[in-house]
């Protein structure tokens, strides 16, 4: 199960019954069964976000009105630690509305909250929910987060860089660290060289989050961490923070990659085959990669797919390809199939579409296709 559109069909009923079945072990006299019913009845025409509010409102309607012993009772649906490479889009997507009744009804309460929280994500994941805390009780709650930083599990250490990300996708950003991203970086510093995947790929988000409004200061970051913590670990964080400005042609972020020469690099003979197709159709991108230099040079290939919008306007999409190490001389034959599929978030319309090579940020070809109606 991923995407927003294939999770949002799950939150009916059956959802409710799977929640009030595990509340029931610990609220006997919980009403599944009318629970159910209202969910039913009220998630038709509703997408995931508010879809999760419903169960959520559901709860609160039915669990104590104290929210310390409404807490108590939630605690019966959370089930053990998830191990690693399992999360809220695998085995325990259905606790999503306990995680919005903290967000919604506990902001009175941060420090049993945030308890409830740390608890919740060890079995799911609390990365919405935290964030109204932040701009709420930011101080309290990023001292919990510092301390979540560090702690043994992979899961709490990887609530500490997501729930933080100021473009956390789903999630209202957190505009006060898009300005000022300081106590997000120091949280990462204690995330850098993480041994966990899960908490790895969390980290290169949120900093890859952060070098769209200061690319300087991710870099700075990433240079440092470089030379202060040279791990296998904090090399894949570094490379994988800097995706946007690699896609962005940057040349600093480049060099902190080891990817150099690229005015002595030539593309040659692309093709984009058919020239002619529709939605569903793979077009097939061919091209050769010299090094015209009597230097060995590393270099990143993407590639660019210029997308008509409703409007006519066309939008530049960057894809990765490939990175080349290419002895002097060499020449490097690549291909590339691209389906024209329609994904959550990008349409097509009919027209002509561009696409370039682009080799370190530097466009190097261009060829064209027909998307027919």
């Amino acid at each position: 199960m991923s995407g927003e559109y294939s999770l949002k069909k799950h939150f009916t009923g059956e959802t409710a019954t799977i929640l009030g079945e595990r509340i029931q072990s610990a609220l006997p006299g919980f009403d599944t069964a009318g629970y159910a019913a209202e969910v039913d009845r009220r998630v038709p025409g509703l997408e995931l976000k508010d879809r999760v509010l419903v169960l959520a409102e559901g709860l609160r309607s039915r669990l104590p009105e104290d929210y310390t012993k409404a807490l108590d009772v939630l605690r019966a649906t959370l089930g053990d630690e998830l191990p690693e490479g399992q999360g809220m889009f695998t085995v325990s997507w259905f606790l999503m509305p306990v995680a919005r009744y903290v967000e919604e009804y506990g902001l009175d309460h941060p420090g049993e909250s945030l308890d409830f929280l740390e608890a919740v994500t060890r079995c799911h994941t609390a990365e919405y929910a935290i964030r109204p805390f932040i701009a709420e009780h930011r101080e309290t709650t990023m001292e919990r987060v510092r301390e979540w930083a560090s702690d043994p599990s992979h899961n709490v250490r990887r609530l500490a860089s997501e729930g933080t990300r100021p473009r956390l996708p789903w999630a209202s950003r957190l505009p006060f660290f898009v300005e000022n991203p300081a106590p997000v970086l120091e949280v990462l510093e204690l995330l850098r060289s993480d041994p966990s995947d899960y908490v790895r790929k969390s980290v290169a988000n949120n900093l890859n989050d952060i070098s769209k409004e200061h690319p300087e200061t991710a870099l700075a970051t990433v240079r440092r961490w470089s030379r202060e913590s040279p791990t296998p670990e904090t090399a894949w964080i570094v490379k994988h923070a800097l995706r946007t400005l690699v896609k962005e042609g940057n040349q600093e972020a480049l060099a902190v990659l080891g990817t150099t020469g690229g005015e002595h690099i030539k593309v040659h003979g692309m093709t984009a085959r058919p020239a002619a197709l529709r939605l569903g159709d793979t077009v097939t991108l061919r091209f050769a990669v010299e090094n015209t230099d009597t230097r060995a040079h590393r270099v990143t290939v993407d590639y660019v797919v210029h997308h008509v919008r409703k409007n006519g306007r066309l939008i530049p999409k960057v894809f990765k390809l490939s990175d080349l190490d290419l002895a002097p001389g060499q020449v490097r034959h690549l291909e590339k199939a691209h389906t024209i599929r329609e994904v959550q978030t990008r349409r097509y319309y009919p027209g002509e579409h561009l696409v370039d090579v682009q080799v370190n940020g530097l466009t190097m070809a261009t060829e064209r296709f027909e998307l027919l109606p």
